[in-house]
């Protein structure tokens, strides 16, 4: 999976998330007919949220985006929609790469380091991903499940 699409397909996923998300708000708030809507919503919106901040910073690291233009990326995710307008932003701008970078040349950096690891051996790094996201998941849902 190249950079750009892993980072468009989540952008993407993140909106449409938002979407349920937002359908299931209109629901239990609005006509007061289901909150299964905000459950099933907010929760899968949770998921898909901490994969695209994953996803975001990898690709950040791997294109060597500034730290303003990663924070953008970041931010991007709070507002409902906002990670298409920006992944079409990026993708204008050429900062989404059809190759991982790190694939190749050798990491400087710690994070680039570990990055070039998952890159260079993708069922680990898919692996680690999957992990990675469980586990912040539950962390925030330790520290403070949504309330709704």
């Amino acid at each position: 999976m190249t950079p750009r699409l892993l980072f468009r397909t989540t952008a993407v996923a993140e909106a449409v998330t938002w979407g349920l998300l937002l359908t299931g708000m209109f629901l239990k708030y609005v006509t007061g007919t289901t909150e299964l809507g905000v459950r099933i919503g907010g929760m899968l919106h949770g998921v898909v949220f901490v994969a695209y901040v994953l996803t975001a910073l990898a690709v950040a690291v791997d294109a060597r985006w500034s730290p303003g233009r990663t924070l953008l990326a970041l931010v991007s995710a709070v507002p409902p929609f906002m990670t298409i307008w920006f992944e079409r932003s990026a993708d204008r701008r050429h900062e989404l790469p059809t190759t991982w970078r790190l694939r190749e040349a050798p990491g400087r950096t710690p994070a680039e380091r570990v990055l070039a690891w998952l890159v260079r051996n993708p069922a680990a790094g898919a692996g680690v991903g999957v992990v990675a996201v469980a586990t912040l998941t539950g962390v925030a849902l330790l520290v403070g499940p949504p309330v709704g």
